[in-house]
């Protein structure tokens, strides 16, 4: 598989949380191209196996999740504006006035708004906008309708909102690659270019592409309470911060430490080991804020030991940026992992 066609077509699909089907049915089409049986269940998580997949205890499960940051509907004005708020951690400002797409009965075209600039009204939110960073509370959705059209269309509070197809291209830049949803779409590349590597996936281990990760990790925590695996190895973005800096190249990064739960010490000196080994010059990142599938299980006891391995980002939920040789990079140390764990 080429591995930045199958970003574009991953990142073209649409799949806020609780409305992964898009996204989900090109991970499960290209998995089964591979010859790997694929199953989804009630949380909508799709489960990837070479013939039965287990329903109990395993070994170890490997995560990417299925869904991006959205907008959701909060209520809908009587000259038919709409308000909305952030689903999963996306910000007016990472975002910006444009087109829209709501998510009803069938796709609605609208734009994202904060109103004109040709004021001085301390309501304005263009003067607000002056001293404070853009709030959702500053923004309505235009769609061009009347409050009774959008009742009829599907339009209520709980429509998800998303980035349209128009704004969904890759965008080139020497060996940087940029585009909305790269996390967490380039992992589930790379988690896809493992599946490839591997050709068969070892006894006592399950792969999945999870939901709702961007909203709690409750898609992983749901599948977590049956599984109860020993280890969960998550892969995600590992994003460009001031805090905790790090290069924005092809090499992967080990989360030691997030919001949620760290690693254990043994854990991080195999995947060091095995980085080693393999030619690959791992990054490391203690994060002060965020979570993964594999941490949030953790933090609630549902596995025992989570690993994180981030691909390189800037512009984390936003219009992210990536070396374009991160998701093999990334899939290279994955399927060694796997191979040894």
């Amino acid at each position: 598989m080429d591995p930045l066609e199958l970003l574009a077509e991953l990142v073209a699909a649409y799949g806020p949380p609780g409305q992964e089907d898009e996204v989900r049915g090109v991970v499960e089409r290209r998995s089964r191209a591979l010859g790997y049986e694929c199953a989804t269940d009630e949380k909508g998580n799709l489960l990837i196996g070479r013939s039965r997949i287990p329903d109990q205890r395993v070994r170890l499960l490997v995560t990417a999740h299925l869904d991006e940051i959205a907008i959701i509907v909060r209520r809908i004005e009587p000259d038919g504006r709409i308000r909305v708020t952030s689903l999963g951690g996306m910000w007016p400002w990472k975002l910006g006035e444009g087109p829209v797409e709501l998510l009803g009965a069938e796709p609605l075209p609208g734009v994202l708004s904060f109103g004109g600039i040709h004021t001085e009204d301390p309501a304005s939110p263009a003067v607000i906008a002056k001293e404070k960073a853009l709030t959702w509370e500053m923004a309505t959705v235009f769609a061009g309708c009347s409050a009774e059209e959008l009742q009829r269309a599907g339009i209520t509070p709980g429509t998800r909102v998303v980035v349209p197809k128009e704004r969904r291209r890759l965008w080139r830049m020497g060996d940087y690659v940029a585009g909305y949803f790269l996390d967490d779409r380039a992992d589930l590349a790379a988690m896809l270019l493992v599946l490839e590597m591997l050709g068969e996936i070892p006894d006592g281990a399950v792969f999945c592409a999870t939901a709702a990760e961007e909203v709690g990790g409750v898609g992983a925590r749901s599948l977590m309470h049956r599984l109860l695996p020993d280890v969960c190895l998550a892969l995600e973005l590992a994003p460009m911060v001031t805090d905790a800096p790090i290069r924005l190249d092809e090499n992967p990064v080990l989360w030691v430490n997030d919001g949620y739960a760290a690693p254990h010490p043994e854990d991080n000196d195999r995947v060091a080991q095995v980085a080693r080994e393999i030619g690959i010059d791992l990054q490391y990142q203690a994060l002060s804020r965020g979570g993964s599938d594999a941490s949030c299980g953790a933090a609630h006891g549902l596995c025992a030991r989570p690993i994180t391995l981030g691909i390189p980002m800037e512009n984390s939920h936003g219009f992210e940026i990536m070396h374009e040789d991160g998701i093999v990079r990334l899939a290279q140390l994955t399927a060694e992992m796997v191979r040894r764990l």
